[in-house]
């Protein structure tokens, strides 16, 4: 970090690669326009291993003011904020804790779940990572409010650094008297743990994941009861996700009148996502709730990475669906991203060209989600490959006219028969490329091609011989040596040999070489 600051100083990096955080009111300068900042205010402007440096930014301000208020003042502050779960649910976050409040026990747990696993996501990690406070002390405010008195963060152990920075600032809060015994001379007790997960996608699911901190194998189970009422080792617990945690703070600190001034009336505050894929700007940026896609994109997202055409983005990762380009102006909230097949989902934002195959794009998420099951729901188990050989079957032109009817009946059952959420929206990526690009899969079936030219098995390359120069650039370019001519003449290539790896179609200048 030091060597970049100074190479900065010394006008050593491109200003275009440079951004400055000037933090005023949660918004940025020009280069961060669009987007407004609560979950990630101080990523990247404090040393996430100082807590003197969070408590500069007015760091463990809203616990202080939390602990002079009646749990049921935050509780019903919080619910009135309208903060949604943003783990992908998108449930009052101020009703699900006013249930864990209420719940009789002696004993009761807070979670954060962190175990974030969409490929292409990394808001979790991000924030744990440079601001792991806010997550801890919006922690300590929940438990507060809803009676708790032990807490677990349950985090990926492929997140070593997050984890890291966590038990330093842990340490750092116990050292302080914000963790711990007695918190704050109030008699108030809080515990924290972290608990290092071994990479199985299902224990993003809630009772898989408290499964998984009991010493169990992560298998999901069946509620009633819910965690609220029945959690970890059978007491009530409460569970949120990173980015729910990290809101908390803010909301306590400036009130949910002001919370709810972000966003839209039924989806109030911001939303962080992960950009990736086919877009220029890529990484990780806080909107607020309502913003159009088309602006996160062609605004926020600096546009298309290529000069192709922007041609889908899919959200809400695995279990998300495709949003074509013809709904680009949809506004990013619960209600209208869940209209169009999709979910919110932990925020993962896949961006994609006229470049990608969106049969192929089915089949790759399907794959993930196909291996990630963890085989307790026959539907889930066994329906997931079925789709998924179909798909398979398409992309290498063996599909047949009755695959489509098969998808979707496979889709239902899987909806219906499947415990928990990693079944119930698997099926999502297929309908929804069923839904907005079926004549990509009539071409693959029908046709045996590609319209995007991704599919190997159904490529063919071919020389356009009045365009041929004979250069001999793609002969030898050519792995397997199926392509053969003389010098200034055209060329041929060998379809029995040819591996469809793409070389001479880079390799030609002249424009010369077919790829259908």
């Amino acid at each position: 970090m030091i060597d970049l600051v100074e190479s900065y100083r010394q006008g050593k990096l491109p200003e275009a690669n440079v951004i400055l955080a000037e933090q005023h009111e949660g918004r940025h300068n020009e280069l961060l326009a669009g987007q407004y900042r609560i979950v990630l205010r101080n990523c990247g402007v404090i040393d996430p291993k100082s807590i003197e440096d969070y408590e500069a930014q007015g760091g463990y301000s809203a616990l202080k003011k939390a602990l002079t208020m009646q749990p049921e003042e935050i509780v019903e502050e919080v619910k009135a904020s309208g903060l949604r779960g943003r783990g992908g649910a998108g449930f009052s976050t101020g009703l699900k804790w006013s249930f864990a409040a209420r719940a009789k026990g002696s004993k009761k747990y807070v979670v954060c779940n962190a175990d974030e696993g969409d490929p292409g996501a990394f808001m979790d990690r991000s924030t744990l990572e440079g601001d792991p406070h806010n997550v801890i002390e919006g922690m300590i405010i929940g438990a507060y409010a809803m009676g708790a008195d032990e807490g677990y963060i349950y985090c990926r152990a492929e997140y070593p650094m997050a984890i890291h920075h966590l038990r330093i600032a842990i340490e750092a809060a116990e050292i302080k008297g914000y963790l711990g015994r007695n918190i704050m001379g109030t008699g108030f007790n809080f515990e924290l743990h972290i608990k290092e997960g071994a990479g199985a996608f299902v224990c993003g699911e809630e009772t898989a994941l408290m499964q998984s901190i009991e010493g169990k194998r992560g298998m999901p189970t069946i509620r009633p009861p819910f965690p609220a009422e029945s959690g970890l080792w059978g007491c009530p617990t409460n569970i949120n996700n990173v980015e729910t945690w990290a809101n908390i703070t803010w909301i306590i600190n400036n009130g949910s009148t002001e919370f709810r001034k972000i966003g839209t009336d039924k989806s109030p505050g911001t939303k962080v996502f992960a950009l990736a894929g086919k877009i220029a700007g890529s990484g990780l940026i806080e909107v607020p709730m309502g913003i159009p896609i088309r602006d996160i994109i062609y605004k926020v997202g600096g546009g298309m990475k290529t000069e192709k055409p922007f041609k889908a983005v899919q959200m809400g990762g695995p279990s998300g669906g495709c949003i074509p380009a013809s709904l680009l102006d949809t506004i990013v909230d619960y209600d209208s991203i869940n209209a169009t097949g999709a979910i919110m989902g932990s925020g993962g934002m896949v961006v994609m060209d006229s470049g990608t195959c969106m049969v192929d794009v089915a089949r790759f998420f399907l794959n993930f989600t196909q291996n990630e099951s963890c085989g307790k729901c026959t539907f889930c188990r066994i329906g997931t490959r079925r789709m998924l050989e179909i798909l398979t079957r398409i992309t290498e032109g063996k599909g047949e006219a009755e695959d489509i009817v098969k998808l979707e009946e496979l889709a239902t059952n899987i909806i219906k028969g499947s415990l928990c959420g990693l079944g119930q929206t698997a099926p999502n990526p297929v309908l929804t490329t069923l839904r907005y690009f079926k004549d990509e899969y009539l071409a693959h079936i029908e046709e045996k091609r590609c319209p995007a030219g991704v599919c190997t098995s159904l490529l063919r390359y071919e020389v356009i011989a009045d365009k041929c120069v004979g250069c001999t650039a793609c002969a030898r370019k050519c792995p397997v040596s199926c392509i053969s001519g003389s010098v200034k003449q055209a060329h041929v290539i060998d379809q029995d040999k040819c591996i469809k790896c793409g070389a001479c179609f880079k390799a030609c200048k002249f424009e010369a070489i077919s790829k259908g």
